[in-house]
């Protein structure tokens, strides 16, 4: 089966510069690197083929070969040209950056930046009032973190004694395994890509170099923040391993739920009981609000579910820049533990009504008698 052209297989023209050979090698082999496609062998050939490609065109002796002579310019069998695919430091060079990407730089080529690791992100969880979310509000929270041991400052080693350089990989913490044409690299399983061998490692922090502490922090909580909203304490989560850079700390909120209210992005709502007798004849109530009491006028003849809405009552989001709405839900309330003169007083009423043509009186029952002779047919 013939090979494909090296340049068609990275996209390339032939007069393209090492940089654009460079970046559409990457471009390949980050789609189709098999860890990223652990359940597809055609991803793993696309890469191994794309590999050998950038291997022969990174190459000034071997790409001048393979423009001259073509596959057989740079093929070991025939002993011309560049001759095969060992070496090669331009591989190394993109290899080692895509690992850097793919990993988050923990896999990198080599030398003792794979040593370095950033802190682990943490995040807690912080339940606040619904006043608290609306004014804004101060707090302090004690989290666990990891810190540098006091006894080996750090090290992982006994004090008097020092870490040793791995002897498996070098130091590099990285370690290189070829399988014919295939190579990859891997966190060396002796020293956990740190580099180091710790021999009498530190009785306080078993070799770690860190312990577990707690600290206490203040968050400033800024008036508006809803039910999951995030803030970002930057350096404030685990400390970094051997001087990388600390994570950070998230601070995740959550609203207690509240005895009237119940919010919706910026809006309040809440459900307002009358009695049967304000709901009917109308008068004025008193409703809460988060900044204090506020009035409303019933209306007559006014019905379960009518919402009343107060303009400005609500929240300001952070993002915001005008207040919300508080939307009042009208419940008209039916009487109870009635005494005999009061129930009498009501049937006195119902009587009258239904005399005086109850329709008027009632129309929603009305208009619902009607839908329901007509489901029937009747």
């Amino acid at each position: 089966m013939s090979k494909r052209d090296f340049y068609e297989i990275l996209g390339v023209n032939r007069d393209a510069s090492d940089d654009e050979i460079k970046k559409a090698y990457r471009k390949l082999a980050m789609k189709h690197h098999p860890d990223r496609n652990p359940d597809n062998p055609a991803a793993e050939e696309k890469f191994k083929e794309a590999k050998e490609a950038y291997e022969i065109l990174s190459d000034s002796q071997k790409r001048s070969a393979y423009d001259q002579f073509g596959h057989a310019g740079v093929d070991p069998q025939a002993g011309m040209g560049g001759g095969g695919f060992g070496g090669g430091g331009g591989f190394s060079d993109a290899f080692g950056g895509i690992f850097d990407e793919i990993f988050g730089g923990r896999g990198g080529g080599g030398g003792g930046r794979s040593n370095v690791y950033r802190g682990a992100d943490l995040r807690y969880n912080l339940e606040i009032t619904l006043e608290q979310a609306a004014h804004g509000t101060e707090t302090k929270i004690r989290i666990p973190t990891m810190d540098e041991c006091e006894v080996c400052h750090g090290s992982g080693a006994k004090p008097g004694t020092e870490p040793k350089t791995c002897p498996t990989c070098g130091g590099s913490g990285q370690v290189r395994l070829q399988q014919g044409f295939f190579s990859i690299q891997q966190t060396c399983h002796k020293c956990h890509g740190t580099g180091r061998f710790i021999a009498d490692p530190c009785k306080n922090c078993g070799g770690v170099g860190r312990v577990k502490q707690h600290k206490t922090l203040s968050v400033k909580i800024p008036a508006g923040v809803d039910e999951g909203d995030r803030i970002r304490l930057a350096g404030e989560g685990e400390h970094g391993v051997n001087g990388g850079p600390p994570g950070d700390l998230y601070v995740q909120i959550h609203l207690k739920q509240h005895a009237v209210f119940t919010r919706d992005h910026n809006d309040l709502h809440c459900e307002m009981p009358i009695s049967f007798t304000t709901a009917a004849l109308g008068g004025e109530i008193e409703i809460p609000t988060l900044d204090g009491a506020a009035s409303i006028k019933i209306p007559g003849e006014t019905q379960t579910g009518r919402v009343f809405r107060l303009r400005g009552k609500g929240i300001k989001g952070v993002r915001s820049h005008t207040h919300g709405d508080l939307m009042c839900h009208v419940v008209v309330e039916t009487p109870v533990n009635l005494t005999d003169r009061q129930k009498e007083l009501l049937r006195e009423l119902e009587e009258s009504t239904s005399r005086d043509n109850g329709a008027k009186h009632n129309p929603r029952a009305k208009s619902w008698m009607d839908k329901v002779k007509e489901f029937f047919g009747d």
